[in-house]
């Protein structure tokens, strides 16, 4: 059977409605990973929907208690062909964000698809259940178009606590280490950066989640008598901020600035352009670091963010100086930040501007990542998608948003290549989660053709490309 008939084959399975009854038993799982009280829908979904699903591919699967939050479970599931073969490390995440039901609008639910047109709704459909379900389904046709043997050995990782962070996924990764070993690592999350253009990012911008607070003294005083006379911690820490980050969005902290954007970067970048989707929002004009483009923006630079801010009753206020104040701030950062010495960095400048009575607390942390754009493993893919879609891929350095790429970069040393089935209008994280089943369809002969080229290859990694 030849690589086009391999991708027919899989284009029938989608079109057949198969796939979408995959698809639709996956998302009936409520796998919301920040519920304790969803635990065994976790564990359900590795045992009872994954697990059996594997090993009809072939595979050896064990669920992996993590290491560090015992409620968040992995599986391992390894499809061993030779001792002699290189191996692909793949990765899928089966927890959801919190659906919120009672938010979705009228006709639609979190657990069951909903067909309207070409749109599938339900929350994991774009984030990740149907990213993984492609990937699975593509090279479950590869097996059978090469009569059951590939020419090399693939091996599962999934996660079951992204939404909440990946906890324990390095650790476990760490102790894994030789039984995780891989010649390369590709998977599939997030969004294109155009719906109608196949996309390959190598790596994420990290992430630290940060609080900037200040408790001034016990309970409110009215501001007619004590205003002028009583510090006001809301108006302390909204200057906190405003010394952090200007009025157009630009880093007024040093040590929270990359150094700069490497030339493959930029390169990398040229001609591409974000979209947002028909029902995502138009770009900001004069928001952001001055000089740079848009995609440099959100693809090489860092930024901080005010995620949300409280002081007083916002939904009562009274003629009261609050007490207290916070605000939950977020600096999302490119591989030359390190996340470790943000904390540092963040109380030296407030100290430095009069803000010693603001407290730091940083929460949560995820190391950003980038594979070089010349390595020969990105040059292979982009030939692959290429001759899949008859269209010229995009790639992207790293992702805008983050993963927890690090854990196979950085932890287990491989070069990561994502090939992402989404797209920035899904509301992967809000309600109406979705995509469109052209995606979807594409995703699946893109990565069909992707896993035969695998099996076609010389040398592991590539060469002559």
């Amino acid at each position: 059977m030849s690589r086009d008939t391999a991708i027919a084959e899989a284009t029938k399975y989608f079109d057949s409605g198969a796939f979408f009854t995959d698809l639709a038993r996956k998302v009936r799982y409520r796998t919301e990973s920040q519920d304790p009280q969803q635990e065994q829908a976790l564990r359900a979904y590795l045992t009872d929907e994954m697990a059996p699903w594997l090993q009809r591919l072939g595979f050896e699967a064990r669920m992996v208690e993590n290491p560090v939050s015992s409620r968040h479970p992995l599986l391992v599931a390894h499809r061993h062909e030779g001792d002699d073969l290189p191996t692909v490390l793949t990765y899928g995440h089966g927890d959801v964000q919190m659906a919120h039901d009672e938010q979705w609008r009228a006709g639609l639910t979190p657990w069951d698809i909903v067909v309207e047109g070409d749109y599938w709704y339900g929350r994991g459909i774009a984030d990740n259940k149907g990213q993984h379900a492609v990937n699975l389904t593509a090279l479950d046709h590869v097996i059978r178009a090469r009569q059951g043997k590939l020419g090399y050995n693939v091996t599962l990782l999934m996660d079951m606590g992204e939404e909440s962070g990946s906890p324990g996924l390095a650790e476990a990764c760490a102790q894994l280490r030789d039984e995780l070993a891989a010649d390369v690592f590709i998977a599939s999350d997030g969004p294109r950066l155009s719906i109608d253009r196949p996309t390959v990012f190598l790596g994420a911008r990290g992430v630290v989640n940060f609080t900037l607070s200040f408790r001034a003294r016990e309970g409110s005083h009215h501001s007619g008598n004590w205003g002028g006379l009583l510090r006001n911690p809301a108006t302390v820490v909204m200057n906190a901020v405003a010394s952090m980050v200007d009025g157009r969005g630009r880093i007024l902290v040093d040590e929270l600035r990359p150094a700069g954007v490497p030339e493959p970067v930029r390169r990398a970048l040229e001609g591409v352009t974000l979209e947002a989707g028909d029902d995502g929002p138009s770009i900001d004009d004069g928001w952001g670091e001055p000089g740079l483009t848009p995609n440099e923006r959100v693809i090489a630079w860092n930024s901080i963010e005010v995620l949300a801010m409280i002081a007083g009753d916002p939904e009562g206020p009274v003629n009261a100086i609050p007490g207290h104040a916070r605000a939950t701030c977020q600096l999302r950062f490119v591989v030359d930040t390190d996340w470790r010495a943000v904390e540092g960095a963040v109380r030296r400048h407030l100290d430095a501007h009069g803000f010693e009575m603001v407290e730091v607390n940083l929460d949560h942390a995820m190391a950003a990542t980038r594979l070089d754009p010349d390595n020969p493993w990105v040059r292979w893919t982009l030939d692959s998608l290429r001759r899949s879609a008859g269209t010229e891929p995009v790639l992207l350095p790293n992702l805008g948003g983050s993963l927890p790429n690090e854990a196979f970069a950085d932890t287990l040393g491989l070069p990561t290549v994502w090939v992402p089935h989404s797209y920035a209008g899904c509301s992967q994280h809000a309600p109406n989660e979705h995509l469109p089943a052209g995606l979807l369809r594409e995703g699946l002969q893109l990565m069909t053709g992707l896993f035969w080229d695998l099996a076609e290859l010389d040398s592991w990694p590539p060469e002559g490309r």
